[in-house]
């Protein structure tokens, strides 16, 4: 959907007067690789994007999240009915907390609010090497940083050589490259794997 289309739908769900209410599937992927997509190159060198926010949830009003941005920009995220949330996994608007890391994507409101099409809560993307493999661990290097990686039953998944997901994690191996895609514990040095990437021998 091009950005004026997604901009009037938003802006419609904001003031409670759309007829449809669709998530953010059918306006953009929710897939959590979606969250780290490079739109940069559509933007003027060092621009912000108006329609991007990150940070972390500060508080919550109603639909309303306050979100503080690492560069201490200010962000108010407004929840729809047809905002998308993943967390680990695709949910609702319930399990946002106080505390919870946020990357949020949607239109920007004439009043600065970010009507959100589609919100990710803690992702991370790693690029880590495998230290060790426990059972529902994977031990992680991630540049000199150790992180504890969680195995989620019926979650996670690998991906390996560029093949189709497969919930068998039996081919990692230690010492070897895996890019991590997860759901942070703040915090903490933990993480809940949704996805690895990694090369089968």
């Amino acid at each position: 959907m091009e950005n004026l289309g997604r901009r009037k739908f938003l802006t419609s769900a904001v003031l409670g007067t759309a007829t449809t209410v669709v998530g953010a599937t059918a306006l953009g992927s929710l897939a959590p690789e979606t969250a780290f997509a490079d739109d940069k190159w559509m933007l003027e060198p060092d621009a912000v994007d108006p329609d991007f926010a990150e940070g972390r949830i500060t508080g919550i009003q109603g639909s309303m999240l306050m979100v503080t941005g690492s560069d201490r920009t200010f962000h108010r995220i407004q929840v729809t009915g047809g905002t998308s949330i993943w967390k680990l996994r695709n949910t609702t608007f319930d399990e946002a907390e106080v505390g919870d890391g946020l990357y949020a994507r949607g239109a920007r409101m004439p009043d600065g609010v970010l009507a959100a099409d589609a919100i990710w809560l803690n992702i991370v993307n790693l690029q880590t090497h495998i230290v060790a493999i426990n059972r529902d661990v994977l031990h992680l290097d991630h540049h000199g940083h150790r992180i504890v990686g969680h195995v989620v039953s019926g979650t996670t998944a690998a991906v390996y050589n560029g093949t189709p997901a497969i919930s068998d994690l039996s081919l990692l191996q230690v010492g070897k490259h895996a890019q991590v895609i997860g759901a942070w514990r703040p915090d903490t040095n933990e993480v809940d794997i949704a996805t690895v990437y990694a090369a089968a021998a």
